[in-house]
């Protein structure tokens, strides 16, 4: 996502980046007075809605990895169920610096509930099975 601002008098005109598909369409969002006017740029339905959600409200999802003990790698991929508010990125990432789990772990295992009160968990992207004695 990549985004630029103008300002003329109250109206604000915001670029983006589209990512809801593979085309990229290039958007602007036209503000006035902490409305949005119009959404332009977009060849689908997907871009509108992305473009409102971004300028209003950006949200991501988190892949990262965490430790594992007892597993055969040191690392478990791991993801969000769903995006978060873009401002919450960090504070999860630091969370999940302190997670450790022991194998075996298989993919889609619930690795925390509810983060940071958002409704929203992490999951295990992979299977982990336990390390051969």
């Amino acid at each position: 996502m990549t985004k630029t601002t103008e300002t003329t008098s109250e109206t604000t005109i915001s670029h983006y980046l589209c990512i809801g598909c593979p085309l990229g369409c290039r958007l602007e969002v036209e503000e006035d007075n902490g409305y949005i006017v119009e959404v332009r740029g977009f060849t689908c339905k997907r871009g509108e809605e992305y473009a409102k959600q971004e300028h209003t409200e950006p949200r991501r999802m988190v892949t990262t990895t965490v430790r594992v003990n007892n597993g055969i790698w040191a690392k478990l991929p791991v993801k969000t169920t769903a995006a978060i508010p873009k401002e919450k990125v960090i504070e999860l990432c630091q969370q999940l610096r302190q997670v450790n789990v022991t194998a075996p772990i298989h993919i889609g295992d619930t690795i925390l509930s509810n983060v940071l009160d958002l409704g929203v968990d992490v999951v295990a992207s992979r299977d982990m099975p336990t390390a051969p004695n």
